[in-house]
């Protein structure tokens, strides 16, 4: 159900109560029309207006155990930010929020709710619908933005000691903002040109506008963060020298190899990863300029575009190809919808847009005609029983192979951590069996001393939100670290 104006016998607007769940029906801000949606980048849900937000915050049931809580990996005060959004107390409601999140406006844009917070809601287990928890976290920091509530950070103390950031992502920036407020020194590393990481360029404008992660990383230059853009960890600066120069480091470079295909003919031309694509897409809207071999190979105007995968990144590369004027959009997926990773709301906008979803099919090889593909050769799955995780195994449906007309294929089959110790140029540096950074429990805490690891490159490719969350802990670790040192100086 999209925005409606609350029909209540009272104005819930001038009312401090909550729990009304009951008389008031759940909303989400009202979706642009998919014909409008299909030919910009800009965000597709409009802001909520001041009654139906209000509304929607008091449907809260103020629950004495809040499950919303317990479904978002920072153990956000949800209750506690709705109750002060219906009393109009965007100041404290902000507060709250930022206590537990650094990136409020940007997982309240991005997170998948209806996969966390919102499906684990009282009210939605329960069978009354959800409390729209994503949208109005991102109102209330709005409204933080625009009354001027968010200002420079300015710690009571400033502390000698520096910390290095490598990586400007979502873990990074999360622990740059926790040890600012400690009044630590800190500098990040971004081997782009632009800070950001995914959220600059992986994430399309029309999920997460490029101005609302431009104004939050501008606050972090203002409350005295420096950042070291187009110098990469390894190679343009050592990472020996880094440690030396620095009394701590965090490595937050996420992981950006594409999982590779197995079948035949993945060289033809044609055949692009999913980042390198979606990367083009946001370089391309944020006004770069962008050679024309690249632009006729990773632009999807006027082709038929089929998106090999079911995760988020999936859906952001088949929604990109609708507003680049594909002539066709398909997302081919070996498991069925209620199996795919990705949100159940990314995948319905993606219907609403016009993209066709291929369910059970398997890719089986890539055919080309004139050195570029052509079509690509699949099969029919079917489900199976099952495995102990709980999920549903597939097997290939017999002499069921058949042709799939494309001209521009996108594989978005996740991510891998490229090697570490040889990317830093450090051998000692632990690493799991599957490349990611091994680290100490919650601590973070790497084999290095010193030295600190947060987000994708510890967890794998994973969710904005679990990078804040690491970014954070790190940060706390790299202070209770910092800390111990200074006090056995001084105890000799």
């Amino acid at each position: 159900m999209t925005e409606k104006t609350p029909q209540t016998k009272k104005d819930t607007s001038a009312q401090d109560a909550m729990q009304q769940f009951v008389s008031i029906p759940y909303a989400t801000p009202v979706k642009k029309a998919p014909e409008e949606r299909q030919k910009n980048f800009k965000e597709i849900y409009t802001p909520f207006s001041p009654p139906s937000l209000n509304a929607q915050s008091s449907r809260c049931e103020q629950c004495g155990i809040p499950m919303c809580q317990s479904g978002c990996p920072l153990h956000n005060n949800i209750p506690d930010w709705l109750l002060l959004a219906t009393q109009k107390r965007w100041q404290e409601a902000y507060h709250i929020a930022s206590l537990t999140n650094d990136l409020p406006e940007i997982c309240g844009r991005i997170c998948p709710q209806d996969r966390l917070c919102e499906e684990a809601c009282v009210l939605e287990i329960s069978g009354h619908d959800t409390v729209t928890i994503g949208s109005i976290e991102a109102h209330i920091t709005e409204k933080a933005w625009k009354k001027g509530f968010i200002t420079p950070i300015k710690p009571h103390i400033e502390q000698k000691e520096s910390v290095a950031i490598i990586g400007s992502g979502p873990a990074g920036l999360a622990a740059a903002i926790q040890l600012r407020k400690k009044g630590y020194q800190v500098s990040i590393y971004e081997r782009n040109d632009r800070p950001g990481g995914l959220l600059t360029y992986g994430i399309p404008s029309f999920k997460l506008e490029k101005h609302i992660v431009e104004r939050r990383i501008q606050w972090l230059k203002e409350s005295r963060v420096s950042f070291f853009l187009n110098t990469a960890v390894g190679s343009d600066i050592s990472f020996d020298d880094i440690r030396k120069k620095y009394h701590a480091v965090l490595i937050a470079t996420g992981v950006y190899k594409p999982s590779e295909i197995q079948c035949p003919g993945t060289h033809i031309n044609g055949i692009v990863p999913a980042l390198e694509y979606l990367t083009t897409s946001n370089r391309l809207g944020m006004g770069d300029t962008i050679p024309q071999d690249t632009l006729k190979s990773l632009h999807a105007q006027d082709k038929n575009v089929t998106v090999i995968g079911g995760g988020d990144t999936a859906m952001d590369c088949v929604r990109t190809a609708i507003r680049q004027g594909a002539k066709s959009v398909q997302c081919l997926y070996r498991r069925d919808r209620n199996n795919m990773p990705g949100s159940q709301r990314e995948v319905a906008n993606a219907e609403e847009e016009g993209v066709q979803f291929l369910w059970l099919t398997n890719p089986l090889e890539f055919k080309e005609k004139n050195q570029h593909i052509s079509h690509i050769v699949a099969n029919h799955m079917q489900l199976e029983n099952q495995d102990k995780d709980g999920r549903q195994q597939i097997s290939a449906v017999p002499n069921s192979e058949h042709n799939i007309n494309s001209s521009m294929a996108i594989l978005a089959l996740g991510f891998t951590p490229e090697h570490i110790p040889s990317l830093l140029g450090n051998p000692s540096i632990e690493i799991q069996n599957w490349g990611t950074i091994k680290v100490q429990g919650d601590s973070q805490e790497t084999s290095l001393e010193g030295v600190y690891a947060a987000g994708d490159i510890v967890r794998g490719a994973s969710l904005v939100v679990w990078a804040v969350k690491e970014g954070r802990q790190a940060a706390f670790s790299i202070h209770s670290y910092l800390q111990q040192k200074k006090e056995l100086k001084k105890t000799g």
